[in-house]
């Protein structure tokens, strides 16, 4: 059984980020700028937020953070972003979800050019994934795919079972996996036999939002398993994935913990999707 570090993995992207960055400011003088919006002061959206600002230094990104009160309504964000739209020296914006329940997240992401959509939620940018034409790709999902050749993990025709099938993790994770020629399967709270079909994966990639939900006799001997889940443990209270990771670690050939796995490579991935939007701003 061997771990696969997302912090350590993360590390060496931003190095490289940072590299790339340094070089295209002497060419086009200047940096790139991504612009954070907050509704709110949730505090995990606020941890979030922080974790996303510490990245963008140590990169030398540009980060702005727009912080707006609670109850503002969703023509006030909407707005906001359109301003950002029209701003040439906005590269990335990107809205922290959730979002109050007072402003529909989907109008929010749909207002964003798809060009400065960094979380690649866009409609346009989803479209694209799934014809298989160039976009910016879901951090999340992105990083995995990272994870697992950082291992030289074969995916070609291999059986890879993804739990959950959310917007952002389970769907895209799913095609991205069917683009690498594995042979997909998608499993969710409706599935008959949910251990039986997880424990057939070469590959199983968890995103489902339960706490140590997935254990032993939900695992092939062997698997790979990457963990996207991140909680509270009810017993504890500290983060844990929805993998019960000391249950099921032995079973495993390679696993990602939770923190420390998957989270890093988000954050580094949003990186290179900045990075990638200044590239298709500047050429403009």
């Amino acid at each position: 059984m061997e771990i696969i570090s997302g912090k350590d993995l993360a590390a060496s992207i931003k190095q490289d980020v940072a590299k790339q960055i340094a070089e295209y400011a002497n060419i086009y003088g200047r940096t790139p700028n991504l612009t954070v919006i907050l509704v709110g002061d949730d505090p995990a959206s606020v941890s979030y937020v922080t974790g996303k600002g510490k990245a963008c230094a140590e990169v030398g990104i540009k980060n702005n953070t727009i912080t707006l009160p609670a109850n503002s309504t969703e023509e006030d964000v909407i707005a906001l972003i359109q301003k950002l739209n029209n701003d040439k020296t906005v590269d990335g914006i990107l809205v922290q979800l959730p979002l109050p329940k007072q402003i529909s997240e989907q109008r929010v992401i749909d207002t964003i050019a798809k060009e400065k959509d960094v979380d690649g939620f866009h409609p346009y940018n989803v479209a694209a994934l799934w014809e298989k034409r160039p976009c910016i790709l879901p951090c999340t999902p992105k990083g995995v795919v990272k994870l697992l050749k950082s291992k030289s993990i074969d995916i070609t025709g291999k059986r890879v079972v993804v739990m959950g099938r959310s917007n952002i993790v389970g769907l895209p994770a799913a095609k991205l996996m069917l683009d690498e020629n594995a042979t997909v399967t998608i499993v969710h709270s409706r599935t008959q036999n949910i251990a039986q079909v997880c424990a057939e994966a070469d590959i199983l990639i968890v995103g489902i939002g339960k706490p140590k939900f997935v254990k032993p006799e939900m695992i092939k001997q062997g698997a790979a398993v990457i963990d996207v889940g991140v909680n509270r443990d009810p017993e504890t209270g500290k983060l844990c994935g929805d993998v019960d990771f000391d249950a099921c670690a032995d079973k495993c050939s390679y696993i990602t913990k939770v923190p420390g796995g998957v989270g890093p490579m988000t954050i580094a991935c949003l990186m290179e999707n900045t990075l990638e939007c200044f590239l298709h701003n500047v050429k403009q």
